[in-house]
């Protein structure tokens, strides 16, 4: 298949966060709001339950699209993920995870293809579970964390967004929404072309 796969293969849309009320609205689960949105726009209802996830699944402009939420917690993504590709018979060409990034800005996002976990959780059980590195991320930032500390990291995704962060942050889900949406119907290089700049989700960006 090319680099930029056909524009009517099948794909597995992952969105990265952790189940409970007391995840909600915190930065780890910024993956499954943007998925949400897009969700919304699709008209994909995520309320199925398989694959220890919260599962949806609809087509768009050709493209059958399957959605997944895992409800495993975030270091251990990769069970339910690998569990779904295996029974939709899909390789890491199939796959696109979108989830936080601290190594970017909030109103910053970077479409890639490969690499490593970057010490992100949820990524690093991903790539072990399937044994590749292979699959589409959809990274957006989140910041750094604001203090030093071994601990830092963690008490920063699991945070909630500040006031200033939650005045940007539905411009934000809607940017990337839209580029998810972009990529399922142009491709993946369009929306690499389009988005992997600063300024493509619409707001100013915040270290």
């Amino acid at each position: 298949m090319p680099a930029d796969q056909s524009s009517t293969a099948d794909l597995l849309l992952v969105g990265l966060g952790n189940p409970g009320p007391e995840y909600a609205n915190t930065r780890h689960n910024l993956g499954w709001a943007c998925l949400e949105a897009f969700a919304r726009r699709s008209g994909i209802d995520l309320s199925r339950r398989r694959w220890r996830s919260r599962v949806g699944c609809g087509e768009l402009t050709g493209r059958r699209l399957w959605l997944l939420e895992p409800q495993t917690f975030m270091n251990l993504s990769g069970r339910a993920v690998s569990e779904a590709m295996r029974d939709l018979e899909f390789g890491p060409e199939n796959l696109w995870v979108v989830y936080d990034e601290m190594d970017l800005p909030l109103c910053r996002l970077r479409i890639k293809r490969g690499g490593s976990s970057a010490g992100h959780g949820g990524i690093k059980s991903i790539i072990a579970s399937l044994h590749s590195d292979a699959f589409t991320r959809f990274r957006i930032g989140v910041g750094k964390q604001a203090r030093p500390g071994s601990d830092a990291g963690i008490t920063h995704v699991l945070g909630r967004f500040s006031r200033r962060e939650a005045e940007v942050l539905d411009t934000v889900i809607d940017g990337v929404a839209s580029a998810i949406e972009t990529a399922v119907s142009d491709g993946l290089t369009r929306a690499m072309d389009l988005y992997n700049r600063a300024g493509s989700l619409g707001c100013e960006e915040i270290p």
